[in-house]
């Protein structure tokens, strides 16, 4: 995903959006976007004058907002890298990783299924830790878009959606 520069890496779930509040832009923090380019500096605070901490090279990675300041944003991906950007580097655009939490399990598959259910036939078997563009949560199951091939997968077996969390 990028360049590491020497910072330490911490695990962490996304946690549910029980302690939401409103951050100074009048959206909720923490809250999901996704990267707009493919090249985006990470810097260890919120301003240009910062050194950049890590490179994400990566169109589309979900990565959550924990922090504003002025036009710059905290964000944290699903490694736990954490560092502020540029807000116009950000984009709405929600998007999820498959299960990145089982990258390393050689084993490790997820369904793709028709409909929001097991019973609905499954249309993709998908590796963790790809990136899929997400159209719609119902707080058990999300509508995802990865390489062209539309599905429904586990809420819970994706990085990007809050446990619950409900959008369209």
């Amino acid at each position: 995903m990028g360049a590491p520069l020497g910072i330490p890496h911490h695990h962490h779930a996304a946690a549910a959006p029980a302690g939401t509040v409103v951050g100074p832009s009048g959206l909720p923090l923490p809250r999901f976007v996704s990267l707009k380019p493919s090249r985006v500096n990470l810097r260890v605070g919120p301003g240009r004058q910062y050194a950049v901490s890590w490179l994400f090279q990566k169109s589309g990675l979900p990565v959550e907002i924990i922090q504003e300041y002025d036009n710059w944003r905290r964000i944290r991906d699903a490694d736990g890298t954490e560092g502020w950007v540029y807000q116009s580097l950000l984009s709405g655009r929600r998007t999820a990783i498959t299960a990145p939490w089982k990258k390393d399990d050689p084993k490790a598959m997820l369904e793709l299924y028709r409909s929001p259910g097991e019973t609905s036939g499954i249309v993709a078997h998908v590796e963790p830790g790809v990136i899929g563009a997400l159209d719609e949560c119902n707080g058990e199951w999300c509508r995802l878009e990865i390489k062209g091939i539309r599905g429904w997968m586990k809420q819970s077996e994706l990085w990007g959606a809050y446990p619950g969390e409900k959008f369209d």
